[in-house]
């Protein structure tokens, strides 16, 4: 039976242990939420047509937040292998309360278009033939800082066609409101 969506290999919020990040808690609900808010969410719309941004409250309490507040404990952060090199994320169990929740999800081929799709997540891809392709699970709290610093200089550097289209303008109130969150929130990780 074909799938109508397929997470993307970096989305890693439907693990079962070592989720960096967001994490969905009930996979039936988050599924049931996310399938409604898809159909009802036109992607011709999008600043990138195919490239959505959903935001989905109703998903709120089926995951996990993806962040907390910083603290001076070495004890609340873990250790792990994430993006070619070993960082410390604060441990989930001091994950705030998600407020927010939202999914990147893209049309199957504004995904494979995508610059930085390699050929053989494309292979896996247009294998299982989805219509689809949610790219993250953002659950977080205070102010919404929709990309992470490493995220955000990625796709300045080509790594998303949006990036292309910002203003110079749309940049640095990006690059400040990036730096904002932070400076006050910090990511969460499962502890190994």
């Amino acid at each position: 039976m074909q799938q109508i969506i397929v997470p993307s290999n970096i989305c890693s919020a439907f693990g079962t242990h070592s989720v960096i990040g967001s994490k969905v808690i009930n996979h039936a609900e988050f599924n049931r939420i996310l399938l409604a808010a898809v159909a009802a969410h036109d992607f011709s719309a999008d600043r990138i047509p195919g490239q959505g941004f959903i935001l989905i409250p109703e998903a709120i309490p089926f995951v996990s937040s993806g962040v907390g507040r910083p603290t001076e404990n070495p004890d609340d952060y873990a250790l792990h292998l994430y993006r070619g090199r070993v960082s410390a994320f604060l441990r989930r169990e001091r994950a705030a309360v998600a407020e927010s929740c939202a999914a990147v999800i893209y049309t199957l081929q504004a995904y494979l278009d995508d610059p930085d799709i390699t050929p053989e997540e494309a292979e896996r891809v247009n294998r299982l033939g989805p219509a689809y392709v949610l790219v993250a699970v953002l659950a977080s709290s205070g102010p919404r800082s929709e990309l992470g610093p490493y995220r955000f200089t990625a796709n300045l550097a080509g790594g998303n066609h949006e990036a292309q289209v910002w203003t110079a303008d749309e940049i640095r109130a990006k690059a400040k409101d990036i730096m904002g969150y932070d400076n006050s929130w910090t990511t969460v990780a499962d502890a190994v």
